[in-house]
């Protein structure tokens, strides 16, 4: 089940799920007895120190969240970049022409 949520949407997100889980139900892509990704997520994001539960209050971003989530994304960029310099590398650049590229395109965006 692929959950797709509008951000620009003025339905709060809990009903844009909600709305989701119903459909999907209705279709048939879920059925009883079926385990829903959302629960696994939720479990799996909080043993990584991202979200905290309070019992009897709800889910809550953790503190350290902005921090882990920061580095992860910044591994992943490191690896997209390392795969671009493999691919510049095997079509010959230098690492200084691999350089310009990397300058030039940050002068591009914004």
């Amino acid at each position: 089940m692929w959950v797709r949520i509008d951000s620009a949407s003025t339905v709060p997100v809990f009903q844009q799920l909600a709305e989701q889980v119903r459909a999907a139900i209705a279709r048939g892509a879920l059925r009883p007895g079926d385990s829903l990704p959302l629960a696994k997520t939720y479990r799996d994001l909080e043993r990584e120190g991202i979200l905290r539960t309070q019992r009897g209050l709800g889910v809550f971003v953790a503190d350290g969240a902005p921090r882990l989530c920061h580095g992860e994304r910044r591994a992943a960029i490191r690896r997209q970049l390392g795969t671009v310099i493999a691919e510049g590398r095997r079509a010959g650049l230098t690492p200084a022409e691999l350089e310009a590229l990397c300058r030039e395109a940050l002068e591009e965006e914004p």
